[in-house]
């Protein structure tokens, strides 16, 4: 697949709570593995210096923690509904006031 020049051609629905929900511990995971020196952190890029290829770990949790902060805003701010089912009975009270 060839890389695109703009976004004109791109699609989509807005993410759901769950998909939302899911990049989160997504995110965790790799914040996990990356402060443990895990190898399969999403953000595992390496860039060449004088004594080899070195990552930049503070820059990888620093995005990591920068999209998490997006996704928990973005979680927060999606609208919700509390549905609640009650069975109403009529009340057998006496009127106290005579």
């Amino acid at each position: 697949m060839t890389d695109l020049t703009d976004l004109s051609s791109v699609s989509g629905d807005e993410l759901t709570e769950s998909q939302i929900k899911g990049i989160l511990a997504q995110i965790d995971l790799d914040i996990t593995n990356l402060v443990r020196d895990g190898k399969l952190s999403a953000l595992n890029y390496a860039v060449g210096g004088q004594a080899g290829r070195t990552a930049d770990r503070a820059g990888n949790l620093r995005a990591l923690l920068d999209a998490r902060t997006h996704y928990q805003q973005l979680l927060e701010s999606a609208p919700s509904w509390n549905v609640n089912q009650f069975e109403g009975q009529k009340s057998q009270r006496q009127d106290l006031s005579s």
